[in-house]
This record gives C-alpha cells, structure tokens and sequence, in this order.
C-alpha cells in the first residue's frame, strides 16, 4: 500500500463497490418458499394470472396478474420449453451462465396497490447482486436456470395479501 491519494479513477470504482453492498431487502425478513402452480389466461379477464402456490402449511395461494406476453414466457420457463430464438429470458440465462453468474432467487417482496414487487438475487465472480425487477422477469429467470432457483415470497407480503 502506498501513502498516495486514490485517483479519480479508483475512487469511482470503490464508490461503485459500497453502493453495490447494498441491499435492497432488509436481513431480518422472513421468507416463504413458494411453486409455480399454473399460469392460467381466462378469455373473460383481462390478463392472464400466475397462481404461486406456498410450499408449506398453511399452503397460501398468490395470484399476480401478468400481460399475455410475460404470462407465455412463464410457461415456456416452466415447461422448459425453448424457441426457436432466444427469448430474452434464455438471453438473460446464457450471458449470466458464460459469465459465472446464477440466480439464487426470485424474492417477492413488497404487495401494494395491488402490485407485487420483487428481486432478483444473483451470485456473480464479484460476490452477491440483488436487482429490482417484475415479478414474472424474476419468475421466469429463476425457471430459466438449470436447477431452478427457489421462489420466495415474504410473510409480509402473504398477510398483506389477505388482509
């Protein structure tokens, strides 16, 4: 180690590197595992719906409202189903692959006027990256691996959800 001031350089970068340690959901909340049970597009509603099923007693059930094209991307990933071209969730799952990076999760973690929010948390040759997403990016990213990483939903969000 040298005595010398970082350049403006190296400060950008370790100012890059505190702010990626951040994370966006707090460490003290609690998560429940949760499986893709179907995804359903009824003729008489305006979207289709992914029903997520709890994978423990009381076996909760959430239904998120996706559009048509996300809600074709959800079953293609669960069915392992792949174009003819890549969808950008197979893009998305080869680039992380080539680069040494996977899916750990798909974290939904907030409910709130009716809409889900989540995350996506990667483990990459840096270390550990949490993005903000849409919850079926990350349902269909978490399918999309080759051993599908878990989908967690937090309790918050389950009791929000039927209150």
């Amino acid at each position: 180690m040298s005595d010398e001031e970082p350049t403006e350089a190296e400060a950008e970068v370790a100012s890059e590197e505190s702010s990626n340690d951040v994370e966006l959901t707090p460490e003290h909340v609690t998560f429940r595992v949760m499986h893709l049970e179907s995804v359903l597009y009824d003729l008489t509603d305006a979207s289709p719906m992914i029903h997520l099923l709890e994978a423990e007693s009381p076996f909760r059930y959430l239904v998120v409202p996706v559009a048509l094209a996300d809600a074709v991307a959800l079953q293609n990933a669960h069915g392992a189903i792949e174009g003819r071209r890549p969808s950008t969730h197979e893009l998305m799952t080869t680039i992380l692959t080539r680069l040494q990076g996977e899916v750990i999760a798909a974290r939904i973690v907030r409910y709130e006027g009716g809409v889900f929010y989540a995350e996506l948390d990667l483990m990459t040759p840096r270390g550990r990256e949490v993005f903000d997403c849409r919850t079926s990016d990350a349902l269909s990213m978490a399918l999309r691996q080759s051993v599908p990483a878990p989908i967690l939903c937090a309790e918050d969000v389950l009791q929000s959800y039927y209150a």
